[in-house]
C-alpha cells in the first residue's frame, strides 16, 4: 500500500474515479448483457495496471483475477433482477451447470500457468469473433431450431466454461451467441447468462487467487492474483448499477441489445488488440 500513498493525489483521483465508472459500466452490462461485466472490467484494468507500471507478466493475470471475483456479486444482483421477470431458465442451467463448471477447472489451470500476453491474445480474438457474429449474423438466422443432444451442450458448457475463465468474464460472452444460434430467446438467453457467470466467477476467482499468492512484482492490494483495492472499489457500483440494465434488457428491442452488445465487444477487442502489438 505504500506505493499507492506516495503516488500523486490527483493521480490517485483520477485511479478511483476511473474503477468506479468502470463499476457503474460493468453493472449495467451484466444486467444488460448478462456478461458479468468483464468485458469491461478486463481491459480498463489492465491499461489501469499498466498507467501504474506493474509488471506485463502479472498484469493480465490481476486483471483477469480481480474481474472474476467481482463477477459474483454482480452475478448475484443480475440473477435476483432477472428471475424476478422469468428470465433465468433453471432447467437449462442445470444441464449446463457441471459442465461449465469444468471447463473453469480447465481454464483456470491453463490461464494460470500462461504468460499475460496469451491471455491478452484470448480475450481479444475471442471478443472480435463474437461481435463479429453478432454484428454480421443475419436478423432470423439460426443454426438450428433447436438446442442439440445434450453431450453436444455439454461440450458447449466446458468451452463457455474454459474460455469465460481465461478471459475473466461472465460467460454471456459466449453463451448469449451460442444460445442464439440456437434459436433460444435473447431475454431468456441472457437472464440465464447471469447465473453462469456466479459458477464461473466463483471458482475462477478462488483459482487465480491461490495460484497467485507468492507471485513476484503483484501491484499494491494484491492477494493473489485478485487486486483487493480494485474489487472493493467496482464492487459497489456493480451491484447497485446492475438491476438498471436488467430493466433496460425487457424494455427494449431485442435488435437493440444485440446490437448493443456487439458495439461493446468489438471496441473492447480492439483497445486488448492494440495493446498487445503496441
Amino acid at each position: 500500500m505504500e506505493a499507492l500513498l506516495a503516488a500523486d493525489p490527483w493521480f490517485l483521483a483520477g485511479l478511483v474515479a476511473a474503477l468506479l465508472v468502470t463499476g457503474v459500466a460493468a453493472g449495467v452490462l451484466a444486467g444488460l448483457l448478462g456478461v458479468g461485466g468483464g468485458i469491461v472490467i478486463v481491459p480498463m484494468l489492465f491499461h489501469l495496471f499498466t498507467l501504474l507500471g506493474v509488471d506485463e507478466a502479472v498484469r493480465m493475470h490481476v486483471a483477469v483475477g480481480t474481474s472474476l471475483a467481482t463477477i459474483i456479486p454482480t452475478s448475484l444482483s443480475s440473477i435476483r433482477a432477472h428471475h424476478r421477470k422469468g428470465a433465468v431458465d433453471l432447467d437449462l442451467l442445470k444441464r449446463w451447470g457441471p459442465a461449465v463448471f469444468v471447463g473453469v477447472v480447465i481454464g483456470t489451470v491453463v490461464g494460470t500457468g500462461v504468460k499475460g500476453p496469451v491471455l491478452t491474445g484470448v480475450f481479444a480474438v475471442v471478443a472480435l469473433a463474437v461481435a463479429a457474429n453478432m454484428a454480421f449474423r443475419k436478423e432470423g438466422w439460426t443454426l438450428r431450431g433447436e438446442l442439440p443432444s445434450k453431450p453436444a451442450q455439454g461440450a458447449l458448457g466446458v468451452v463457455i466454461g474454459g474460455i469465460s475463465v481465461m478471459m475473466g468474464i461472465g460467460g454471456g460472452t459466449l453463451s448469449v451467441p451460442i444460445l442464439s444460434a440456437f434459436a433460444y430467446p435473447i431475454r431468456r438467453a441472457v437472464g440465464t447468462a447471469s447465473a453462469i457467470g456466479l459458477i464461473i466467477g466463483v471458482p475462477g476467482a478462488i483459482g487465480f487467487l491461490l495460484s497467485g499468492l507468492g507471485a513476484e512484482n503483484l501491484p499494491p492490494g494484491t492477494v493473489g492474483y485478485v487486486n483487493l483495492v480494485g474489487f472493493a472499489l467496482i464492487v459497489p457500483c456493480t451491484v447497485l448499477a446492475a438491476p438498471w440494465g436488467a430493466r433496460i434488457a425487457h424494455a427494449i428491442d431485442p435488435r437493440k441489445l444485440r446490437a448493443a452488445f456487439a458495439v461493446f465487444l468489438f471496441l473492447t477487442a480492439l483497445r486488448m488488440l492494440w495493446g498487445l502489438v503496441g
